[in-house]
């Protein structure tokens, strides 16, 4: 993972970084969406559950998808589509800054709390910045502890955890064997 590069200062090979960047994503993605899913399911009702998919669809489809007479399964694949796209994209980019800015790799406290900041980061950014911008109005709607939540801890800390543990961090000093 951790190579030299030419000017002699450890780094991380761009294979390494977008690969994992990549997997990373798809690790966050994964779990803000089931978080997402269960806490519109828990919080409004089973008929709920499928809601936060509906509204990411809506990204690509248009506000059209979140009627429920929209035909679900076509809401569904694309919102699951637009959602990995969406976080493997933020994976790749968050693994592309910690490759080129090594103090947040300085440890592995330094990078999940760089990877938790940047989460949340993308939810106020995304839902109150851009959303608004472009009239996906709908995102203003979302329960806000719930998605600090699932952008913070879900997303953002899911993806410092693995890229700590695949190596991005700096590495852990071993203990001696014991004379």
């Amino acid at each position: 993972m951790t190579m030299r590069t030419d000017v002699g200062t450890p780094g991380v090979a761009t294979n390494q970084w977008i690969k994992h960047g990549i997997l990373g994503g798809i690790l966050g993605g994964l779990a803000i969406a089931a978080f997402d899913m269960v806490s519109a399911a828990v919080l409004m009702g089973l008929q709920a559950f499928f809601g936060p998919l509906r509204e990411i669809s809506g990204i690509v489809l248009g506000q059209q998808a979140l009627e429920p007479t929209y035909p679900l399964l076509t809401a569904a694949l694309v919102g699951v589509l637009t959602h990995m796209t969406l976080s493997i994209i933020y994976g790749i980019a968050f693994a592309g800054v910690v490759a080129a800015v090594p103090q947040l790799r300085a440890s592995s406290m330094t990078l999940v709390i760089a990877a938790s900041l940047f989460g949340l980061a993308l939810w106020l950014v995304n839902f109150y910045l851009i959303a608004p911008v472009v009239g996906w109005t709908w995102f203003a709607m979302a329960n806000p502890v719930v998605q600090f939540i699932a952008h913070t801890f879900f997303f953002g800390t899911v993806l410092g955890i693995y890229l700590d543990r695949i190596g991005f961090a700096a590495p852990r000093p071993t203990a001696l064997p014991a004379i």
